[in-house]
């Protein structure tokens, strides 16, 4: 039976990592995989990480499963950090959350989910987008449709062709739209253009489905989400994906959540309870440890203080970073781009051959479509990195 398969090129994210890996260069950087690292260049364990973990290896008496819906503490305290302390939403039952592996299973989940509703769903994604949404929701079975999102000349949100494309979407259409810190781009909906992209929502009775995977490391976690909230304040269904991949650096431990917003407390029931089903029919239930870290940090106070203190600190890492990456590019052209947009991500808008002379000749890897992780930068290696840069353009 093995023998009828033909082998897949490997993905080009894991790729780079593995040619990044093999390369012997002393002074090698890696800007290409999307993770957080410190002025060492290493990807840390938050302080309330490790403490968190501490706690609950001294109290943890047992490693029976959590259920499909996972730990109602995790799910509680992700409602809240998402929408808000005191929302109405959560107050009055409209809302519901699951926890999951990572926030690549709260997407697929929620794809499964949105097939199940509506076995022809289609959902727009916007261009670019991260490279994993296309096989997480088309993987589901549901109908992938782009819309423009990024001008690849100003490298900035191209809206009137966004909202252009999206007046043709279809009502019980799905329209996937990044939380905060657009992944590939950096390049974020204003508060203004959230209010005018919820307002065509409604007008077209489509359904919002929000990818937050990155919140508190743009702006900070309360303006980060603050198009989210206004959004889910003005529509009667909604779905977000959580991750805590990034803002507690829990890559490995795969901790997510799934958020549903229906338009009453009993749809709410009976959606949820279709959606455990789904979940059952899929992984069964969650691991636990990664959600226990999370609870334990956001239902203690000094645990949760010193995590928001860290975590606001990476945030101005890389705001700072970014500015001073853009004044070092400053001789080869306008890249102010840069400081404006927020995240971890920025394409640097060169071509293919420069990203591959960047990586022959000077040990710097990035994607090829320029993308760089701002936040693989330090004060040692960016004037390196700019230098090389500007030589290759």
């Amino acid at each position: 039976m093995f023998e009828a398969l033909e082998h897949l090129p490997q993905d080009p994210i894991l790729q780079l990592m593995q040619t990044f890996r093999a390369d012997t260069r002393p002074d090698k950087v890696d800007l290409g995989i999307g993770v957080y690292k410190d002025d060492e260049g290493n990807t840390p364990i938050m302080t309330a990480v490790h403490e968190a973990e501490r706690r609950l290896l001294e109290g943890e008496t047992t490693k029976s499963y959590v259920g499909p819906a996972g730990a109602a503490g995790f799910n509680d305290a992700m409602a809240r950090l998402i929408l808000g302390d005191g929302n109405s939403l959560i107050r009055d039952g409209r809302t519901s959350v699951i926890q999951t592996p990572g926030g690549c299973g709260a997407l697929r989940m929620a794809a499964e989910f949105l097939r199940l509703c509506q076995r022809d769903t289609t959902v727009w994604v916007t261009t670019p987008t991260w490279a994993n949404h296309m096989p997480l929701l088309g993987g589901a079975g549901l109908n992938i449709r782009e819309y423009p999102y990024l001008n690849r000349e100003t490298l900035t949100v191209n809206f009137s062709a966004m909202l252009d494309t999206l007046k043709s979407a279809k009502a019980g259409d799905v329209v996937l739209l990044h939380g905060c810190c657009h992944n590939p781009s950096g390049a974020d909906l204003t508060l203004d253009q959230w209010q005018v992209v919820a307002e065509l929502i409604q007008c077209k009775g489509l359904l919002p489905f929000v990818d937050m995977a990155y919140q508190g490391l743009g702006e900070g976690l309360d303006a980060d989400a603050a198009g989210l909230r206004y959004l889910a304040g003005q529509v009667p269904e909604m779905v977000v994906a959580a991750s805590c991949s990034k803002n507690f650096g829990l890559y490995r431990e795969r901790t997510g959540a799934l958020v549903l917003i229906s338009a009453t407390e009993a749809i709410n029931k009976a959606a949820t309870s279709q959606l455990l089903s789904v979940v059952r029919s899929h992984y069964s239930m969650p691991p636990a440890h990664g959600a226990a870290i999370v609870e334990t940090i956001l239902d203690d106070d000094e645990l949760r203080a010193e995590w928001q203190l860290e975590l606001g600190g990476m945030c101005e890492r890389i705001l700072g970073l970014r500015h001073a990456f853009a004044d070092a590019l400053a001789p080869v052209g306008d890249f102010g781009f840069i400081a404006r947009q927020r995240g971890m991500f920025s394409f640097l808008g060169i071509t293919p051959e420069q990203v591959g002379r960047l990586r022959e000749e000077h040990g710097i890897y990035m994607l090829e479509s320029s993308r760089v992780n701002v936040a693989g930068l330090n004060e040692r290696v960016l004037p390196q990195v700019a230098s090389a840069i500007r030589s290759v353009m």
